[in-house]
């Protein structure tokens, strides 16, 4: 009769537990990717033209509790790895300003182009579900640290920094507005693996 009444417990808890599988695994509350402070919806295969498209997606709609401003789309990986920025870069890096962060501004997800739109460049890591871009800083009192307006000013400037400097490493690609032209007014975050260490402008 245990062992009868154990394998039920077994089997939730396997579905439960994201381990280091690629599949988005779903709670019983909304969640993805075995995470569940991690919310939105299990997608699946996302086809696309050439080498485009995501195996396994899922479409978040937060992470750690902080909203994004638009359902994105991506893989478990990114979810996982964005989420781990959330608790350990940005939360305690803005802190209780402005009554602390409510929301990310998301620029850009998932899209089956070319980098920086330019023709003939190799494929984006947002055309395999592995990037995100980010303009803003949404905080609870409705005020924003934006990329574009406060990369040189003062005290929010400081923290874009410090925010750009704790995502390299957990991401593999960071780029931000000293990186190039493309990239003054949001952050480029991707789970690209480059053999070499994180690439971080």
């Amino acid at each position: 009769m245990r062992v009868a009444f154990l394998i039920p417990l077994i089997l939730m808890g396997c579905s439960l537990i994201g381990g280091g599988s690629e599949k988005p695994v779903v709670s019983s509350k909304g969640s993805v990717c075995g995470d569940p402070t991690i919310k939105g919806v299990v997608v699946g295969s996302v086809p696309g033209n050439g080498a485009c498209g995501i195996d396994a997606a899922v479409r978040v709609t937060s992470v750690g509790g902080i909203t994004l401003s638009q359902s994105s789309l991506m893989n478990c990986r990114t979810a996982r790895t964005l989420k781990g920025w959330v608790d350990t870069g940005l939360t305690p890096a803005v802190g209780k300003m402005g009554g602390g962060v409510s929301g990310l501004k998301v620029a850009a997800h998932y899209a089956c182009r070319t980098r920086n739109h330019q023709p003939g460049a190799r494929l984006s890591e947002h055309a395999k579900g592995n990037a995100i871009d980010i303009a803003a800083i949404q905080l609870r009192d409705g005020d924003d640290i934006t990329v574009l307006g406060d990369w040189n000013s003062g005290h929010k400037g400081r923290i874009l920094r410090q925010l750009h400097k704790s995502a390299c490493g957990p991401f593999g690609t960071v780029l931000g507005p000293n990186s190039d032209r493309h990239h003054q007014d949001h952050f480029h975050f991707d789970t690209a693996e480059h053999g070499y260490g994180p690439y971080c402008r």
